[in-house]
């Protein structure tokens, strides 16, 4: 016991002593206190990112919901530069534009016309994809048309707080033709 008083009474000193608790302190919560900041940022630049790709995505939507002509390459690359323009970044972004018919006989939704711009990982839409998309596609009128409007892009985190080393934002808007009963697509 005689050699227990010792250490005994250096922890009951070394618990009462205040001395460098601030340093201690701040260092354990100076780390946390950055990482909460940058953490912040990212949750809050994500969310604008995500904002811009959906104000840029409906835009796209509405353009094609009026357009009473064939769309044309021309028309699909333009229609690209006003998203990035909307976007507002140099980021890798892709949209794709598909119409989709439907036939009651059959029951059945079919791709029109599905076209691409852009670099990040979107594929023209196929038919097998929709045909049977009764859950995600709304009820529609024998021959009816749907515009569907996809955009895929990557945003890269400015911080690493814990994200992936990129966020892939995706976004789609479904809206029907306002002017014309069909948008068709033109080559020329």
């Amino acid at each position: 016991m005689f050699f227990l008083r010792p250490i005994k009474s250096w922890l009951d000193s070394f618990r009462s002593d205040e001395r460098g608790s601030v340093t201690v302190e701040a260092a354990i919560t100076l780390p946390l206190l950055f990482w909460a900041i940058a953490a912040s940022y990212e949750f809050f630049e994500i969310h604008r990112y995500n904002s811009a790709r959906d104000k840029a995505t409906y835009t796209i939507a509405d353009m094609f919901s009026r357009e009473l002509q064939s769309v044309t390459p021309t028309y699909m690359n333009s229609a690209k530069t006003v998203f990035d323009t909307i976007a507002n970044d140099n980021g890798t972004n892709s949209v794709r534009v598909t119409i989709v018919k439907y036939d009651s006989d059959e029951d059945e939704y079919s791709v029109k016309w599905s076209q691409v711009r852009g670099s990040a990982d979107l594929s023209p839409m196929e038919t097998s994809e929709v045909s049977t998309a009764h859950d995600t596609l709304p009820a529609m009128a024998d021959g009816e048309e749907l515009i569907i409007v996809d955009s895929s892009s990557t945003y890269p985190p400015v911080f690493d707080v814990g994200f992936n080393d990129n966020v892939v934002v995706t976004t789609r808007v479904m809206t029907s033709p306002r002017f014309a009963p069909q948008i068709n697509w033109s080559n020329s």
